[in-house]
């Protein structure tokens, strides 16, 4: 009778301290759940604020790239006038113009416009704000060179029709082959070093950058990254979707680059 009782007893015991070691361990994972919610929650609260404060700096640089933005556009007319000046007393040549303006479109002015969003009918007059198609990138970004146009009516022409109009009756030069690899073998050797405008068939259109022997595409880009931006031409999505290409120069342009400083109008 004994030996029962104790065995009841020593069993009895046993539950006891198998179900205070489960409650012990339910706690510990209990413990851990919440710790690893918390630390979630945490992780989750700190990319917010980080994105909310991200955002608010973008917000602050969009403003203040809009102001410098405006005073390298007042710059870039004070320059010209000098330039003019200067050229009239022959105390530069007309050469020393065109590398200028090319320096100031395309490191002065177009490197605002980087990141500005894509669509087809964009056609903001300010970097990074809204968003511009690609015919309005480049009829805007000369606008703001300070070339007499207007910036409307050049966007909407075709790209044929828009070289027709920067070219100021100069040197229109059509490339075309099936090939990608053989067109642009072609444009590299008839492009020299500097800018120009480039115009796809009937769809696309953008400047054409030579320098240190490389061919770059700066456009509004349909494609990835759906933004204005600069990429190589050779591995440009865009230029492997067309097979003609209209090439004017503008950096070399003596026509077009007197009517910048003589403010007349372009077309």
């Amino acid at each position: 009778m004994r030996l029962l009782k104790l065995s009841v007893m020593l069993f009895l015991s046993f539950l006891l301290l198998w179900s205070g070691l489960q409650n012990t361990a339910l706690e510990q994972v209990d413990s851990k759940s919440q710790e690893r919610d918390d630390s979630t929650e945490s992780s989750i609260t700190y990319l917010r604020k980080t994105s909310e404060s991200q955002i608010k700096k973008n917000k602050v640089d969009n403003q203040s790239d809009t102001l410098s933005y405006t005073v390298t556009k007042k710059q870039i007319d004070l320059l010209r006038g000098r330039l003019r000046n200067d050229l009239n007393d022959n105390r530069i040549d007309i050469d020393s113009v065109k590398r200028t303006f090319s320096d100031q479109l395309m490191h002065q002015l177009i490197p605002y416009w980087y990141g500005t969003p894509w669509s087809f009918g964009g056609h903001t007059s300010t970097p990074r704000k809204g968003k511009i198609a690609c015919g309005y990138f480049v009829s805007t970004t000369l606008k703001d060179m300070g070339l007499k146009l207007n910036r409307f009516t050049l966007a909407q022409k075709s790209p044929i029709d828009e070289a027709k109009a920067i070219s100021c009756g100069t040197e229109i030069k059509t490339i075309s082959d099936n090939d990608s690899n053989q067109a642009l073998v072609a444009i590299n050797k008839f492009v020299q070093e500097g800018i120009y405008f480039i115009g796809f068939d009937t769809g696309h259109v953008g400047f054409l950058m030579k320098q240190n022997n490389t061919l770059y595409l700066v456009h509004s880009n349909y494609l990835s990254p759906i933004s204005v931006c600069i990429e190589p031409l050779a591995t440009a999505r865009v230029f492997k979707n067309f097979t003609k290409f209209h090439l004017v120069d503008i950096s070399h342009n003596e026509k077009l680059i007197r009517k910048w400083l003589n403010n007349e109008v372009l077309f």
